[in-house]
C-alpha cells in the first residue's frame, strides 16, 4: 500500500512501519550484496571483481509532476574482472504495485546515467504479497514508424517464486527472502522453521544471524495455532538444529519482553506527565522531569482535554 505525505502526517505510525520495511531490505541487500547476486544474478556476479564493490550515497530525485521526493534504494559501483572499466548496479525494492513503475525505473536510469555517465544494470525486487500477476518490466516509447525506446530491468517477483526451490541453497539471502515468497497460508509455520534451519547451517556471526532472523520474524509473524505447528516442525529436525533454532526463538522472546518493559515505562512516564499537567506545571518543566519531549507533553495535554492520554 502506498501513502502520501499527508496520510503519513495524519498517521505517523505508518511512516515508522514503512521506514522499518525499507531499512530491513536495504540492510539485507547491502550486507549480503554478493550473496544476493549469487542467488539471483549469477551471470552478473561472474563478470565483476567482488572486491571492487562500492556503495554510493543514496540519491534523492524530485518528481516534478507530483512534487514527491523519490529515494534510490541501493546503488553500487563495481568493476569488471581484470579491467578498469566500471558500471553501476541499481537495486530497487518495490513493496506495492504501481501502474507506472516501469516508467519510474526508466526515469531513475536516465538521471543516474546522466549523473555518473556509466552503464547501469537495473534490478527490481517486487516484495508485495498481492497481486501475484507478473509485473511489467519493460517501458516502451514507440510510434508506427519508429521504435524510440525499449527499456528493461531485471525483475525478481518474490510472490511468484516457490520457497521450496530455495531451501537447499546455502545462501543467507535465500534464508531471509523465503519469508516473502509464494507461501500457502497453511505452510507459513513450516517455511519459518525452514528459514531458520537454513540459517543455522550458514554459521554466520551473531550480528548477521540477528539480521536474517529478525527479517524472517518480521515477515512471518505467526498466530497461536501456527506457533504450535512451527514448534512441531522444529521437533522433527536434528538435535543440533533444534538447539540453535530455539536460541534464536528465545532471543525473539527476550526482545519482546524488553519492548513490553520499555512500553510500560513510557506509559508510566506519560501518566506522571498527565498528573503534573493537572497540577498546572509548565510544559518545559514536565519535559525536564520526565524526559519526554515538549511536543509529547503537549499531545498529552490535548489528550487529557478530550478524555484520553494517548
Amino acid at each position: 500500500m502506498r501513502f502520501n505525505e499527508e496520510a503519513l502526517n495524519i498517521f505517523p505510525g505508518l511512516k515508522e512501519v514503512m521506514i522499518d520495511h525499507d531499512r530491513l531490505f536495504k540492510e539485507l541487500l547491502s550486507t549480503f550484496f554478493v550473496e544476493f547476486l549469487d542467488l539471483f544474478l549469477p551471470q552478473v556476479v561472474s563478470q565483476i571483481d567482488r572486491d571492487s564493490i562500492q556503495f554510493l550515497p543514496q540519491e534523492v530525485f524530485t518528481d516534478v509532476t507530483s512534487g514527491e521526493k523519490k529515494f534510490i534504494d541501493l546503488l553500487a559501483q563495481v568493476r569488471y574482472q581484470q579491467q578498469e572499466t566500471c558500471f553501476l548496479i541499481h537495486v530497487e525494492n518495490q513493496s506495492y504495485t504501481e501502474t507506472d513503475f516501469a516508467k519510474r525505473m526508466f526515469k531513475y536510469f536516465a538521471r543516474l546515467h546522466e549523473k555518473y555517465d556509466l552503464p547501469i544494470y537495473p534490478v527490481v525486487i517486487f516484495s508485495f504479497d498481492e497481486p501475484k500477476r507478473a509485473e511489467p518490466k519493460i517501458y516502451r516509447v514507440t510510434f508506427p514508424d519508429l521504435n524510440v525506446l525499449e527499456f528493461q530491468f531485471a525483475a525478481i517477483q518474490l510472490n511468484r517464486l516457490s520457497w521450496r526451490d530455495f531451501i537447499t541453497q546455502p545462501n543467507p539471502v535465500a534464508a531471509a527472502l523465503m519469508a516473502k515468497m509464494n507461501i500457502p497460508k497453511e505452510e507459513r509455520p513450516q517455511v519459518k522453521a525452514e528459514c531458520l534451519r537454513l540459517l543455522t547451517t550458514l554459521k554466520l556471526d551473531p550480528a548477521r544471524m540477528q539480521l536474517i532472523s529478525g527479517f524472517v520474524d518480521t515477515y512471518l509473524r505467526l498466530d497461536s495455532t501456527e506457533e504450535l505447528a512451527f514448534q512441531a516442525a522444529i521437533d522433527t529436525m536434528r538435535l543440533t538444529e533444534r538447539e540453535e533454532i530455539m536460541e534464536i526463538v528465545t532471543s525473539w522472546e527476550q526482545k519482546g519482553v524488553q519492548k513490553g518493559v520499555q512500553k510500560g515505562a513510557q506509559q508510566a512516564l506519560e501518566q506522571v506527565a498527565v498528573n503534573l499537567l493537572r497540577e498546572g506545571m509548565a510544559y518545559e518543566a514536565i519535559a525536564r522531569v520526565t524526559g519526554l519531549t515538549v511536543e509529547r507533553v503537549q499531545q498529552l495535554q490535548a489528550g487529557s482535554v478530550t478524555g484520553t492520554s494517548g
